[in-house]
C-alpha cells in the first residue's frame, strides 16, 4: 500500500527514532506553510485569515515541541534521520488553496483539509509498521488529528454567520511562493 506523499520511506523497518524524526519534519512543514500563508496574508491586508493561519502555525509548533522533547529524552545527542523532503505536503496545506484576499472561511476550510489529509496519512501508515511503538506513536499523531479537526471545526462553527468577503469579486490567483 502506498502511503503518499511520502517517499522512500519503509514503514515496515521504521524504529522509534525514525518514526519521531518524521513526526517531527512532518509538523515543521505544516508549521512552516502555515506561518508563510500568514505572512502572506498579512502583507496582503487578508487580517483575519492569516491571524487564522498563525494560530494553526503556533498549534503545529506546539505539537512539535512535544514530539521533540520526547525524543530528545529517549535519544539524546542522537542526529536527526528525517529528510524533509521524503515528507511532502503530509499535513502542510496545499500551495493552491491560499488566496490573497482569502476569506476566514476559506481559511478554515483549508486548513481542515490539510489535517484531514494528515489523519488519512497516519492512518494508511499504521498496518504496515511492525514496531509496536511505531504503530502506538502513528496511532496517536492520527488521534491528535481527530483533535486538530475539532479545533477547526470549532473555529467553523464560531464564525459561522459572520459575513466575509466576497473573495471571487477579487479573481486573484493563488498566492506566489
Amino acid at each position: 500500500m502506498d502511503v503518499t506523499p511520502t517517499q522512500g520511506i519503509d514503514f515496515t523497518r521504521l524504529t522509534l527514532r525514525d518514526g519521531l524524526d518524521l513526526a517531527i519534519s512532518i509538523e515543521e512543514e505544516a508549521r512552516d506553510r502555515y506561518q508563510d500563508f500568514a505572512e502572506q496574508l498579512t502583507l496582503h491586508h487578508t487580517v483575519d485569515a492569516a491571524n487564522f493561519f498563525a494560530r494553526m502555525a503556533r498549534v503545529e509548533e506546539i505539537h512539535r515541541s512535544r514530539l521533540a522533547e520526547r525524543r530528545q529524552a529517549l535519544f539524546p545527542g542522537e542526529i536527526s534521520s528525517a529528510i524533509r523532503a521524503k515528507v511532502f505536503d503530509v499535513e502542510a496545506p496545499e500551495f493552491d488553496q491560499v488566496r490573497v484576499f482569502m476569506s476566514v472561511e476559506q481559511a478554515l476550510k483549508t486548513a481542515l483539509a490539510a489535517e484531514e489529509k494528515a489523519y488519512d496519512f497516519f492512518a494508511r501508515a499504521i498496518p504496515q509498521l511492525q514496531n509496536a511503538e511505531v504503530r502506538a506513536l502513528f496511532t496517536e499523531l492520527r488521534d491528535e488529528e481527530v483533535e486538530h479537526q475539532a479545533l477547526v471545526k470549532q473555529e467553523m462553527a464560531r464564525t459561522s454567520g459572520e459575513p466575509s468577503a466576497n473573495a471571487e469579486a477579487y479573481g486573484d490567483d493563488p498566492v506566489a511562493q
